[in-house]
């Protein structure tokens, strides 16, 4: 069994032979958002810096870098002409605490904080290219 570790999402997807057969007949893409790139699929749920658009809304993303359509990949320079993904958002949600700590060594100082970060989850619904 073959998985892969995204650190962006912390997320692990273990993929069984299914699931690597039905990757070569959707649509892949690469795209930018807010400075992160995103390797999206359809169907998939990943989570976004967070945005001001309520759950239930659709979301479309111009920013394609790479498409890969199972037996071609289109590469852009810097964007793929006419490419867009389109996404629902399913929830506004926060990320997992993290503790950040610091100390000077024997003068009794130590500092700690709590941080969560906010994220917005969506959905790939549709990766389309226009000709």
């Amino acid at each position: 069994m073959q998985y892969i570790f995204n650190r962006k999402l912390r997320k692990v997807d273990y993929l069984n032979k299914t699931e690597k057969q039905e990757k070569g007949n959707k649509m892949n893409a690469i795209l930018k958002y807010k400075g992160f790139q995103y390797e999206v699929k359809e169907g998939g749920i990943y989570y976004i810096p967070k945005t001001d658009i309520e759950p239930g809304e659709k979301i479309k993303f111009d920013e394609i870098l790479l498409l890969d359509k199972g037996d071609e990949v289109i590469v852009g320079q810097p964007f793929v002409k006419n490419a867009e993904v389109e996404a629902v958002v399913l929830d506004n949600v926060r990320g997992k605490k993290i503790i950040g700590f610091k100390y000077k060594r024997r003068k009794k100082y130590r500092r700690r904080w709590g941080h969560r970060q906010d994220y917005t989850e969506i959905k790939i619904e549709k990766i389309k290219l226009n000709k």
